[in-house]
């Protein structure tokens, strides 16, 4: 079976951007981006042990797609003509895709994530990235919430000043769930807000908790399964938008599909 019937199998879609969840005109740190962020789903190190094996599957299918995109003529071999070259060099060697994906991507820690949110709060990027968020979301403040990389319940009224500014510039349009939100509304989110941010420093504490990368596998494991996969999506936005040192992308709403 070739590559993209294998795809097809694996990802329900044979169209290599699709699977990458880029568009068909993505830069090459977009694919690259797009790689990252799809592989750390199912990178075999976060699957459950009886899911380890077809997560590697998975996980190799996604090198192979991410080898056709990153190369020009491959590229446009599959553009123009729908298909890939299995027999060229890179579809075709044994290849250990862990340890070609590690050469791509570094592995972050906490203090990676600290020191990525002190550059980005504040920043021109933040600041078009809770533009897109709004507009995704039609203004509905809670999943902005959610989706804005970096915020918490006390960053709200900065972000609102964002939104409203724009709205007054005419930037972006006045939607009546945003404009007309309710106190209640409001307070309500910040209740639940400041909820989880207590239950993570309290399972913090508990596991005695540092800095590095393990620890912060301890503290996705140690939630519940729903709490784990908020989790490990944020992290798989912060390894796709810091590890990778790339100074484009950020918002965590998923962008739009295309066709093949």
């Amino acid at each position: 079976m070739g590559l993209l019937e294998q795809c097809e199998a694996a990802f329900g879609t044979a169209g290599l951007y699709q699977v990458l969840d880029v568009r068909r005109e993505a830069s090459g740190d977009e694919i690259r981006r797009g790689y990252h962020r799809v592989s750390l789903r199912v990178h075999p190190d976060r699957a459950a042990p009886d899911r380890k094996e077809e997560a590697t599957r998975h996980f190799q299918l996604l090198g192979k797609v991410y080898v056709v995109l990153s190369d020009q003529d491959q590229r446009a071999l599959y553009d123009e003509q729908g298909i890939v070259d299995e027999e060229s060099e890179a579809l075709s060697q044994d290849r250990n895709w862990e340890e070609y994906w590690r050469l791509l991507f570094k592995k972050i820690t906490i203090k990676d994530i600290e020191d990525f949110e002190k550059k980005y709060k504040g920043s021109e990027e933040e600041l078009a990235d809770v533009k897109a968020a709004y507009e995704d979301f039609k203004g509905d403040m809670g999943q902005i919430m959610e989706s804005v990389l970096c915020v918490d319940y006390t960053d709200e009224p900065r972000i609102r000043k964002i939104i409203q500014e724009a709205i007054d510039s005419g930037e972006v349009p006045a939607y009546k769930v945003f404009v007309k939100e309710s106190k209640q509304k409001m307070n309500a989110r910040k209740r639940r807000a400041q909820e989880e941010a207590k239950e993570a420093e309290k399972t913090r504490e508990e596991l005695g908790l540092g800095d590095g990368e393990d620890d912060l596998k301890a503290l996705i494991q140690s939630r519940n399964k729903d709490r784990k996969q908020e989790i490990d999506d944020f992290l798989a936005q912060m390894e796709a938008k810091y590890g990778n040192n790339s100074k484009k992308g950020g918002k965590k709403t998923a962008p739009k599909k295309a066709k093949k």
